[in-house]
């Protein structure tokens, strides 16, 4: 396999970042909701889930591992380019990150975000905080270049552990129930404007819920395959947040339960396949939240792990990344995706995930964006 990472000198891991300790927890949620007149007594109310786990969100050891695990499965492939770790929301900041770059010499900069989806929060989001980054070091003539790598929902390298991870919580249930378990696919839930514009305006948007039916339609399938049982399956949210008379994409993954209970349901396993390794959202929406909703219930319930730092995901980045060296190199690059979607775009279109509040703001990694 090729290993030329050229015009590449360095791979930079971009994700959404938490606080460490209790004191950060309110001054966190202050960066996520900077400019939106969250009240702090609001946001103090937030915290409590944090504090439930000491304070600590468990994203930034997730990514301290995944960081481990991809520059040992770099090195193991023959390339040597140095990894940086930098955070929209928390230590380390993407701001101080490309400073700490700009510093070391490096020219031109691959980025891997831990957001698989489109829409503006999962992807345009990141955009403009590169964007907002680079402007802080004088703009794109005086920062390194910035490729964001395409987003990977359908890549086999993610959906494969999502379907392994879902055999496997299939296999702890009670052998009573396994066959007749359903599926709940969970993600993020955002409001159903966001996923109106999400993907480019010009193909209709809903790109957001599109690209997760059909990621758990391939999944189901491939469960189906390896246990030799078709089951019922569905797309359930969580994590909803912002005021009662906004729409937001539901069900609810707790008001689901409470239905599927309700016509006789007797198992679920709950799949967090909208998100990359045990955030927040998955150890006190699902975990916390949605099993203590199974025991009231009396439904048997399992929860599948997430991809975190296993190697076949740790190695999709690396393919990512050769792909799109290759790309920028002018050669020919087959681009492995899953399901009916196929591979999405390396530059995001300009009218790509646009924001439904506040305005468009500037952006990298688009079709719009400065170039030096």
């Amino acid at each position: 396999m090729a290993t030329d990472v050229q015009p590449y000198d360095a791979l930079l891991l971009l994700s959404f970042g938490g606080p460490e300790k209790p004191e950060d927890v309110v001054p966190f949620l202050e960066n996520v909701t900077r400019g939106r007149g969250i009240p702090r007594e609001r946001l103090e109310e937030v915290g409590q889930h944090y504090f439930l786990f000491g304070g600590r969100s468990p994203i930034n050891d997730q990514n301290r591992a995944f960081l481990k695990a991809l520059r040992a499965d770099l090195a193991a492939h023959g390339i040597d380019l140095p990894v940086y770790w930098g955070n929209r929301n928390w230590d380390p900041y993407l701001s101080d990150t490309l400073r700490q770059m700009k510093a070391d010499g490096v020219e031109r900069v691959a980025c891997f975000t831990t957001s698989a989806y489109a829409s503006y929060s999962s992807c345009r989001q990141y955009r403009e905080n590169l964007h907002d980054a680079v402007a802080e070091l004088g703009g794109v003539q005086d920062a390194p270049r910035i490729d964001k790598l395409r987003n990977y929902f359908n890549h086999p390298g993610f959906v494969e552990p999502v379907v392994e991870a879902t055999v496997t919580a299939l296999a702890d249930l009670p052998d009573a129930v396994r066959r007749d378990a359903r599926l709940l696919f969970v993600t993020h839930s955002v409001p159903t404007a966001m996923n109106d514009a999400s993907g480019p305006a010009s193909e209709g948007g809903g790109a957001y819920l599109a690209q997760h039916l059909d990621v758990a339609s391939v999944v189901a399938d491939r469960v189906a395959e390896r246990t030799g049982a078709d089951r019922a399956h569905e797309l359930v949210f969580c994590s909803r947040s912002g005021a009662a008379h906004i729409p937001w994409l539901e069900p609810d993954v707790n008001d689901r339960l409470e239905e599927l209970a309700a016509q006789g349901v007797q198992a679920v396993v709950l799949i967090p396949v909208g998100f990359v390794s045990d955030h927040m959202e998955v150890i006190y929406d699902l975990d916390t939240e949605a099993l203590a909703t199974c025991s009231r219930l009396g439904l048997e319930a399992r929860r599948a792990a997430t991809p975190g730092d296993e190697l076949r995901f740790v190695g999709a980045v690396r393919e990512l990344l050769l792909e799109r060296a290759a790309a920028e190199r002018g050669e020919a690059v087959t681009r492995p995706a899953i399901g009916r979607t196929g591979p999405l775009w390396d530059v995001c279109p300009a009218d790509c995930c646009l924001p439904t509040r506040g305005g468009v703001r500037p952006t990298l990694c688009g079709a719009d964006a400065p170039v030096a």
